[in-house]
């Protein structure tokens, strides 16, 4: 057996503020676009530069009980986890961005660490290689 989680649901606000803030502070593809009239949604899908694997769907909220979970998918800890080659690189062009970083970076044992911000809250480890 051969299985794969292809991907993660983030709960949005809105679908274009969310692509904007993907594609153009993080670097994100925009993998997918399509409207869905027949559920009066979108289907959109982000993956980082580079990635062949999970990747994420903006969902939009559409009740208030989603509404409320925005930036607080996991009850405050870290949701994701952004692997690079390049943390050092990647890092500065995310400060550069406008990215809030709540922890500095960090040498741990699998790798330099720093947990930054969505645009909704949610936090997020950038995690790359010692060095």
């Amino acid at each position: 057996m051969k299985q794969s989680i292809i991907h993660v649901a983030l709960v949005v606000r809105e679908y274009d503020e969310a692509i904007a803030f993907f594609s153009q502070k993080l670097h994100f593809t925009l993998v997918e676009d399509t409207y869905q009239p027949e559920q009066d949604k979108r289907w959109v899908v982000v993956a980082p530069p580079g990635s062949s694997g999970t990747n994420l769907l903006l969902a939009r909220a559409t009740t208030p009980e989603q509404t409320a979970v925005i930036g607080q998918q996991t009850g405050g800890r870290v949701f994701l986890f952004l692997q690079t080659d390049d943390f050092w690189r990647d890092y500065h062009n995310m400060l550069a961005a406008g990215i809030t970083f709540v922890r500095p970076p960090k040498s741990e044992p699998y790798g330099t660490v720093a947990v930054f911000l969505d645009l909704y809250g949610n936090l997020w480890d950038l995690i790359g290689p010692n060095g």
